[in-house]
């Protein structure tokens, strides 16, 4: 009922929140002599904080019209190169003819946000490479008749996507992803499949979280898979297409996020509040355009949930040599024709130094000369795949070597 208590609390918000945006409209009317006033001020940065905190926040879209190639502007088409139930496979298309360009699929996390979250890693290969991006359905909005979805769902896509794209693709998996990931391109090399990746990055992934484990994967082996089942899984409420549909909810995993830094994101409110009263219009507009994402969430399957926290975070299957997809053992040992590249952040609290490196342990079958590692100074989770750092110091780094496997 948790799930059905909040679509009644949003409702109810719903009239305050119209309420909230008509007094501001007043407010702000030309020649309103209490808007410049202190206390007008105060009233505006009030009304307009409880308008924007009550908000729906819808998934957002890339954005991504143009990119720039050698000084010169070029137009980008956002297109569905393959359409599935629970995925949309997303193409960057750019408007001009470089064929040499390798192509890069960037595996998204499903793990609540939207594959917006990775708009800035979209960007940063635009301009070198023809690009796809998994876009993961909601699970509220697949009905119920559609089936479930689990991890061994997911090895499973993103082995179809590399196959679609052909032999010399690339694939970059960051967080959650590196995980399936890494066990698709294992079984497709076990296979000798001829659509074998050249490469795979794994960014910040949890591929051994016995490694130096964060608050969260501790969190996770503190607590039971039933514990997890009673207190998080709940049925999609009447009136979202996937009705009765079992998931772990949007803004249940909103609360944890929040919770895990709740000092900084009461600053970060108090800071916008402040900015709203100072009328500092473009400090305002950074921090909320940052919190349009951060709180646009997503509803995650429980099967996919669930067993991700099992065999990943409790049971630690990948690395012990013991995960299964469809009664195929995962055999790491069996890469030898996919370069690999992992990478971690010196700040990261989401995935610890040494979990994703954990890899190189893992894929024994490969030379010094096909694998790689980067430590990046200064930066947390989400600076691995977003912002200055990753533009200026990793993007390139992953660039390179691409380059240097790509054929």
């Amino acid at each position: 009922m948790l799930y059905q208590y909040y679509e009644w609390q949003k409702a109810s918000l719903e009239p305050m929140r119209l309420f909230a945006s008509g007094a501001l409209q007043l407010l702000d009317l030309p020649g309103n002599p209490l808007r410049e006033t202190a206390l007008g001020r105060w009233t505006a940065a009030t009304l307009d904080h409880f308008e924007h905190n009550t908000q729906n926040f819808a998934k957002p879209g890339f954005g991504h019209t143009h990119t720039v190639i050698d000084g010169v502007e070029v137009p980008v088409i956002e297109e569905v190169a393959d359409r599935r139930i629970w995925c949309d496979l997303l193409h960057f298309r750019r408007t001009v003819d470089r064929p040499r360009d390798a192509r890069v699929l960037l595996v998204a996390p499903l793990s609540g946000h939207f594959a917006t979250l990775l708009r800035g890693t979209v960007a940063a290969f635009l301009p070198d490479h023809d690009v796809f991006i998994t876009d993961w359905s909601n699970a509220r909005d697949v009905p119920l008749g559609a089936g479930t979805f689990d991890l061994d769902d997911y090895i499973e896509h993103v082995c179809g996507y590399i196959r679609l794209l052909g032999p010399d693709v690339h694939v970059v998996a960051v967080c959650q992803p590196a995980v399936p990931v890494l066990a698709a391109v294992a079984l497709m090399n076990a296979a000798r499949d001829p659509a074998c990746p050249r490469s795979m990055t794994l960014i910040g992934g949890p591929i051994d979280t016995r490694e130096a484990p964060t608050e969260v994967n501790a969190f996770a082996k503190r607590h039971s898979l039933d514990w997890f089942r009673r207190n998080v899984i709940h049925s999609v409420p009447f009136g979202s297409p996937g009705f009765l549909r079992q998931v772990y909810p949007g803004f249940v995993q909103l609360a944890g996020f929040m919770a895990m830094n709740l000092d900084r994101h009461m600053e970060a409110h108090w800071q916008m509040f402040q900015h709203l009263v100072d009328g500092d219009g473009e400090s305002l507009a950074s921090k909320r355009e940052f919190y349009k994402e951060y709180k646009a969430v997503m509803d995650m399957p429980a099967d996919y949930y669930l067993q991700t926290i099992a065999s990943v975070f409790q049971d630690h299957l990948l690395p012990r040599g013991l995960l299964m997809c469809r009664d195929e053992v995962v055999r790491c040992e069996a890469i030898t024709r996919t370069a690999l590249l992992t990478i971690e952040g010196e700040r990261d609290d989401i995935s610890g130094i040494g979990q994703t490196r954990a890899a190189h342990k893992l894929c024994t079958g490969l030379p010094e000369t096909m694998r790689q590692h980067i430590e990046q100074a200064g930066v947390g989770h989400y600076g691995l795949f977003n912002g200055s750092k990753f533009r200026q110091q990793i993007a390139p780094k992953i660039k390179a070597f691409m380059r240097e496997h790509c054929s």
